[in-house]
């Protein structure tokens, strides 16, 4: 059961009441904004609640238990609020956004209703439509792993262990030139030989691309000339003179593990699980069964 404020129980008990909503928004980069259905801004619980976002939301049910329910808020773009810039560079993928009902003409009287995260974003033409997902749709996210050879952990992560933070794993450089959308030529890698930062990940730091990142397909040197063609192009358009910060990446193999990043021994794979041949295979008379193992 709710417990509401009494100032705002005994405003809802009354025959008039003068509330409305309001939804604060807190990004993954720590951005917090906030945004009101009510014609004019409002102000409590240290964040300014702007009225000029155009938000609405539909009609959603709430329910008790663990079950997944989801609603949705609409709203226009705005350079002041919700830039289409920023949506597209998924700068609000995941946030946190908690839903408050709130008596207008005395902003003290205020209730947080839910707190939700923000799931599909889409648009058409100056307006977008996000979902507003239940933080209990994390629970019915299947988890777990399979078997296979190759490691299945993040480069650098908790279960890798590899200290990716330091040089030589880590370097700052320069665009220099944008051949295409998923190619950049760079400066500042010129020290480290080709493909040492294939598989790895670039993350921009000034320019409209600042706060990005991207997966780095391969790392290409020619005549003193690094090259980095990317998975897929950045969210926002990369220009010349943009730095970034650059880290080596991992194809998953043990000998990798083994032999680049000297560890075997947090390797999150199976490197000597059989494959369909050796599983598809058969007993034969010409085999010397002495104990040893099948397959290497």
């Amino acid at each position: 059961m709710r417990d509401v404020p009494s100032g705002l129980a005994a405003h809802l008990s009354g025959d008039a009441t003068s509330v409305c909503h309001a939804w604060r928004v807190t990004r993954p980069d720590g951005v917090v904004l906030g945004f009101t259905e009510h014609d004019r801004d409002l102000n409590f619980d240290g964040t300014d609640f702007r009225a000029a976002s155009g938000f609405q939301a539909a009609d959603t049910e709430a329910t008790s238990g663990l079950s997944v329910e989801a609603s949705e808020i609409a709203g226009g773009f705005s350079s002041a609020a919700i830039s289409e810039a920023d949506v597209l560079a998924g700068r609000y993928d995941g946030a946190r956004v908690e839903v408050f009902l709130v008596n207008w003409q005395s902003v003290d009287d205020h209730m947080l209703l839910r707190v939700q995260e923000i799931g599909e974003v889409t648009r058409a033409g100056d307006a977008f439509r996000a979902e507003l997902r239940r933080l209990t749709h994390r629970l019915d996210q299947v988890k777990g792993r399979i078997y296979g050879r190759r490691c299945d952990a993040v480069l650098g992560d908790t279960r890798c262990k590899v200290n990716i933070d330091v040089v030589p794993w880590r370097a700052a450089g320069v665009v220099t030139a944008v051949p295409g959308a998923t190619r950049l030529t760079v400066g500042g890698l010129a020290g480290a030989p080709s493909g040492f930062y294939r598989y790895g990940r670039i993350g921009f730091l000034v320019g409209a691309a600042a706060g990005q990142s991207a997966d780095v397909e391969d790392h290409i040197l020619d005549a003193g000339v690094a090259t980095l063609p990317l998975w897929l192009p950045p969210a926002v358009a990369v220009s010349v003179g943009d730095t970034f910060e650059i880290r080596a990446g991992c194809d998953k193999r043990f000998a990798t593990c083994r032999d680049r990043f000297e560890n075997p021994v947090n390797f999150q794979g199976f490197p000597h699980l059989p494959g369909a041949d050796f599983a598809f295979g058969y007993a034969d008379g010409d085999t010397v069964h002495d104990g040893r193992p099948l397959y290497d």
